[in-house]
């Protein structure tokens, strides 16, 4: 089944994709099955969810991206699969119909906003950050920064399969051709430093962290582990926990904040290596989301991964992405070339560590790792 479902759809089998979801809920929720055999009930990620209330039931859609995150969808033949249809027993029927990334999707219910406005796209999370940060060339790779972390390289017309446990997953899909990325996802980056803030009480904002970091020389020998939910691409370890490691008697708040920020550019590394493995060439990396506000942490990120690092005049790349969509439905603007000219880099961070310190650092957190991991 595990082979199977990775051929088809790129995904590890997970029980918390919605496609294992939407199987537990028709055998566990009375009368469900029945109903959704019947024609009754309609299942979708929440793009769907959102464009059915919007159009007020008349459209029941989704895009590639979403499509190909739900365990039922064959990214290679872009089509929902009947094979796993079948396996995990659910009815065609209950499934959106699967439309490009920019497209018509309908229009709002005029009662809502005060007029029939145009739905022009639909696209993944992180999916839209890549079209933000107008990573559209093969090769071209973006990192965001939120709670957790998420690594996306292009790809180009190739559905790339990873050797190093990465998901390969549709980047957008515009005008019936599709551009495929690989992907690494880290559970925990931002929230490392709320667990600081709102769990241990060590700082009273995310704020504080750059200037603790840089009030000491190193951490000193300390590793932070945020598996706080178990450790994501390329571990894939649910059972894992976290730690705090190499603690002395003389680590202080800061050593500790240090390596909360630092676990953020170590797990970064750990993505770009299995992208590297993968075959993936690349010299840039450009970065968006909450955390890259923080000076250090970015040129931190470029000393650890030994490669450039950009950040953008607009960094809400996920929104931007999909505006850029809607305008590309629209006629706004004429292709993705154009829209590539917009992206412009507001500060770029070249690496200033040199190999051997680079090398000894990440030895230790590979070292940490060891000691969380159970697989």
């Amino acid at each position: 089944v595990e082979e199977l479902v990775a051929k088809r759809t790129g995904l590890l089998l997970d029980p918390y994709f919605s496609g294992t979801k939407v199987a537990w809920i028709l055998d566990n929720v009375d009368g469900a099955r029945a109903r959704a055999e019947a024609g009754e009930l309609a299942f979708g990620t929440i793009d769907s969810f959102l464009l059915w209330r919007l159009t007020n039931g008349a459209e029941h859609a989704t895009d590639a991206t979403n499509a190909s995150r739900t365990l039922l969808f064959n990214i290679h033949s872009q089509d929902w699969d009947d094979e796993l249809l079948a396996l995990f027993k659910i009815p065609r029927a209950l499934l959106p119909a699967v439309k490009d990334s920019c497209d018509d999707y309908g229009e709002c219910s005029s009662d809502l906003f005060g007029a029939a406005i145009p739905i022009c796209a639909l696209i993944g999370d992180q999916q839209a950050a890549t079209v933000g940060q107008a990573c559209f060339t093969p090769g071209m790779v973006k990192s965001t920064y939120g709670t957790g972390c998420f690594v996306m390289l292009n790809t180009g017309a190739t559905a790339l399969s990873s050797k190093h446990r990465l998901l390969t997953t549709v980047a957008y899909r515009i005008k019936g051709e599709v551009t495929y990325a690989l992907e690494g996802s880290i559970f925990v980056a931002g929230a490392a430093v709320q667990w600081l803030r709102d769990g241990l009480h060590l700082i009273g904002s995310a704020a504080e962290t750059q200037p603790l970091a840089e009030s000491v020389a190193s951490s000193n020998g300390v590793y932070m582990v945020p598996a706080f939910t178990g450790l994501g691409a390329p571990y894939w370890d649910p059972d894992a926990r976290g730690a705090i490691l190499g603690l002395t008697r003389d680590t202080g708040i800061a050593h500790i904040a240090r390596a909360a920020l630092e676990s953020v550019c170590y797990q970064t590394r750990d993505l770009l290596e299995a992208m590297r493995g993968d075959g993936a060439d690349f010299a840039t990396l450009r970065v968006d989301g909450g955390m890259v506000a923080n000076n250090w942490v970015v040129q931190r990120l470029a000393d650890m991964l030994d490669c450039r690092c950009e950040r953008p005049m607009v960094s809400e790349t996920t929104a931007l992405g999909a505006a850029y969509l809607a305008g590309l439905q629209l006629g706004v603007y004429e292709s993705l070339d154009e829209i590539a000219q917009l992206w412009q880099c507001e500060a770029g961070f070249d690496p200033a560590m040199n190999e051997v310190d680079r090398a000894r650092r990440y030895t230790g957190w590979k070292n940490a790792i060891a000691r969380v991991r159970t697989n």
